[in-house]
């Protein structure tokens, strides 16, 4: 074998190596399918793992793009900067399409000017990416919807339109970087705010947003149960003292729904008919177990294996040069351009359709909710 023959074998192994470990440590186990061609490579960008929403909606679009002939790079990130990397890392592998649930969808503009460099497709998932021409297509829920659902449940359940009350209510909003947050807030306060003018509705605490555009004074920071009891603590210490009670609680969603039954329960609430209304969505297990024990009223289920199936439609098309379908092209203004997409229904769900709704449709096993 000659010198120069050598240098190059070695200088080609070397290069084998290095890219097949810069692949490697960008995917989640098990999220690659090796067989299918790196030309039809999907990268996915979820936030974390431990939450069970992301969790289950990373799951699904892996298994179904791959199913459909797909390599997949699926990556659940623990904050902001992670996801950046992350991000980058799968531009760097030259995806035909890149899929994103933000954390922060006020931060990846730059790194999806790259994508844009790149001729990578971006479809916003579930949270629109704001600030930014470079994303392409969005995919989502009707989110306003699902604060409207919430707000006309309380009203049906207080008999407010009956001219009842006044009713004692709190209202809590989702993380002020998700730019659903203001959609769910927005959906609801619409529907409640004549019943808090008229005086049917009174807020004790306080924390009584003016408008919609106020929302974020009473938003819970990256959605957690934890703060939300904490706040919910607060509230009920500082003002409902001497016997007063709360009868409602407007939650955005399920995590914040644990935390206030938690602090409920802690501060001697019990279910009964004098337990208050308390709102959710997103059908969590521990959530859906707790409206089964009359610790939550409701929750709106945005069933997320339609939200995968419809990008997955997405993404064919994208790959295949046809059209991709959208149904809005108004709503979604991310500070740049209006972002064309595809809104799903949501569906509320209470104690008495659990079964019919989440049990039927195979969300959810009977044993696992213990019916």
């Amino acid at each position: 074998m000659s010198k120069n023959f050598r240098v190059l074998a070695s200088v080609a192994l070397a290069a084998s190596l290095a890219a097949t470990s810069a692949c490697s440590s960008t995917r989640d186990e098990g999220s690659t399918d090796s067989g299918a061609s790196a030309s039809n490579l999907i990268g996915i960008a979820m936030p974390q793992k431990s939450l069970e929403r992301w969790n289950k909606d990373g799951s699904h679009l892996d298994e179904i793009l791959k199913k459909a002939g797909y390599q997949t790079s699926l990556q659940h990130a623990d904050s902001v900067e992670q996801q950046i990397t992350q991000i980058q890392n799968m531009i760097n592998q030259n995806p035909k399409v890149l899929v994103v649930a933000s954390i922060d969808g006020t931060a990846l503009a730059p790194a999806l000017e790259k994508a844009a460099e790149k001729k990578v497709k971006v479809i916003a998932y579930d949270r629109l990416i704001n600030s930014t021409p470079n994303v392409d297509y969005y995919a989502t829920f009707d989110n306003y919807q699902v604060g409207k659902l919430q707000g006309e449940f309380i009203v049906e359940k207080l008999g407010l339109k009956d001219g009842k009350g006044p009713f004692n209510l709190e209202p809590f909003a989702g993380s002020d970087d998700d730019n659903n947050a203001k959609f769910f807030f927005s959906g609801a306060w619409d529907v409640l705010k004549p019943y808090l003018d008229s005086g049917k509705l009174v807020v004790p605490s306080g924390k009584k947003p003016a408008s919609n555009d106020e929302w974020t004074k009473v938003s819970v920071k990256g959605w957690k149960t934890e703060t939300a009891q904490s706040e919910m603590d607060n509230r009920l210490n500082s003002f409902y003292t001497g016997g007063k009670k709360v009868n409602v609680v407007l939650s955005p969603n399920d995590s914040l729904a644990l935390g206030i039954a938690q602090s409920l329960e802690s501060k001697g609430y019990k279910p009964g008919a004098d337990y208050p209304i308390i709102t959710g969505q997103d059908a969590d297990l521990a959530n859906t177990k707790n409206i089964l024990a009359d610790k939550q009223s409701m929750t709106v289920w945005k069933d997320t294996r339609t939200l995968g199936d419809q990008v997955l439609k997405m993404v064919d098309s994208i790959v295949k040069g046809g059209t991709v379908e959208v149904n809005d092209e108004k709503t979604y203004n991310n500070g740049n351009k209006v972002v064309p997409s595809y809104l799903l229904p949501p569906v509320v769900v209470t104690k008495a359709d659990v079964k019919t709704k989440l049990v039927d449709s195979g969300f959810y096993t009977a044993d696992k909710l213990g019916l």
